[in-house]
């Protein structure tokens, strides 16, 4: 008996032997952090949980607030989640026997040799027990990947919550943005309408030439076409954010000005730090548990597997004096011998996957602090270039003040004073258009970083 036992055992470390090896990360999958960040700026404090509060008006809160709750695409998010949180517990139940319950049940009525009717009944319940003693962790491995994949759902659900937060930040802004440039716009008509207005009275007394007259009405039309085209931008960011939060075109009710809306601090995050808060990065790094799962899986194929089975019922008969009780006990080991290819095929190919999954998480990771370096850089330039249009807009508007004033006095032509509005209401745009892109980089750095810090690779 012994010696049986022996040769068994010797059989299957030889078949264990033949299972592949497996393959280790790609190096050049391997990505190293940088110490600090290249762009050096004043950091403070933490990013709070609610950070779309540091903008301080509560219209923005209520925004990112209703699209959080009730944007589809979170809601699809979450339903995957759901799924593969299922497709985990069927996995699970690999690891555990199965047991099964039957019945079966016959009635018949049949004639005897001696011409007289016979009838009778039988019954057989039966409970059928099977297990897969995971000698080489197949079904384990299987188990992990299906825990993986809905570890990275959930990051994937984190990653559609955080992008759906900024856009919701980023749009609402913007549409204060989109009141401000119609502001300055109908400021600028007013005043354009007062200087049309002078040079009409000047041409009828015969003050100033038709040329003057034409060239004030142009520039008041200038003004005037371009109003209707930001009010149509206004309705369709209007209409983008009621999308956003889950609802039909709406007006969009606004809390405060563009100017009132607060510049946020750059929080003090670390890109070591940033790696773990990122829930795109959490998402690669459990699709890469995932795919290495199935490459042990894939290679445990190989392996032989042992299939453990019984039953226990009983039958009955109208024909018995007594029940009779039944039972079996069997096992059964599987070990492939030849499969045409098809093992080695599926380890390949389960290794290929692992190896792309680590290629992703090093794409994902390099994209990820780009971003970063990209706001934060965008951030500390156009603080620079707002101050620079500042002063800019304080000659210009020196400038057109003499202007007009030369004008008025006869010592300058009209063109004169066109081109001071010109120049000052570019100024203006321009200091609007840097002041939104300012805001919505915070917004860009809080997405970058991650949102609110938590620990993904935890769950």
């Amino acid at each position: 008996m012994s010696r049986r036992r022996t040769a068994a055992l010797a059989a299957l470390c030889l078949l264990a032997g033949c299972a592949p090896p497996l393959s280790p990360l790609p190096p050049a999958s391997r990505v190293e952090e940088p110490v600090a960040w290249r762009t050096r700026i004043a950091a403070q404090g933490e990013i709070e949980p609610a950070w779309w509060n540091a903008f301080g008006d509560p219209a923005l809160s209520g925004i990112v607030e209703a699209a959080r709750a009730n944007n589809p695409e979170i809601a699809i998010a979450l339903a995957r989640v759901r799924e593969a949180r299922a497709q985990e517990r069927v996995s699970r139940s690999l690891l555990v026997p199965t047991l099964d319950a039957s019945l079966g049940a016959s009635e018949s009525r049949s004639v005897t040799a001696f011409g007289t009717a016979s009838e009778s009944f039988a019954a057989q319940p039966l409970f059928q027990a099977a297990y897969e003693v995971d000698l080489f962790g197949r079904n384990r491995a299987q188990v992990e990947a299906a825990a993986a994949n809905a570890a990275a759902s959930e990051a994937a659900s984190e990653v559609a919550l955080l992008s759906v937060t900024a856009a919701a930040a980023s749009g609402y802004v913007t549409l204060l943005a989109l009141d401000q440039r119609l502001e300055t716009l109908r400021a600028t008509l007013t005043s354009r309408a007062e200087s049309l207005r002078i040079a009409r009275d000047r041409a009828q007394v015969g003050y100033t030439s038709q040329l003057e007259l034409r060239q004030a009405e142009a520039e008041y039309r200038a003004t005037e076409q371009q109003i209707p085209a930001v009010q149509a931008a206004l309705t369709r960011q209007e209409n983008a954010l009621s999308q956003l939060i889950g609802e039909t075109p709406r007006a969009i009710a606004r809390g405060g000005s563009f100017e009132s809306l607060r510049i946020p601090m750059v929080p003090a995050v670390l890109p070591s730090e940033m790696t773990r808060r990122r829930p795109d990065i959490a998402q690669a790094e459990f699709a890469l548990a995932a795919t290495d799962a199935r490459m042990r899986a894939a290679q445990a194929e190989f392996l032989p597997r042992l299939r453990l089975t019984a039953s226990a019922g009983g039958a009955y008969s109208s024909q018995l004096d007594d029940p009779i009780g039944i039972w079996s006990l069997g096992g059964s080991i599987l070990a492939p011998l030849f499969s045409g290819g098809r093992l080695d095929g599926q380890f390949e190919a389960a290794t290929a996957q692992r190896d792309q999954a680590a290629f992703v998480y090093r794409r994902t990771v390099l994209a990820a602090f780009r971003e970063v370096e990209d706001q934060l850089a965008l951030i500390a330039r156009l603080a620079d270039q707002e101050r620079a249009l500042l002063a800019q807009r304080e000659a210009v508007a020196d400038a057109l003040r003499h202007a007009t004033n030369r004008y008025r006095a006869g010592y300058s032509p009209y063109l004169e004073q066109i081109d001071a509005q010109r120049a000052l209401l570019s100024v203006d745009l321009a200091i609007l258009q840097v002041r939104s892109d300012r805001l919505n980089a915070h917004v860009a750095l809080y997405q970058a970083l991650g949102g609110a810090p938590e620990d993904l690779t935890s769950r």
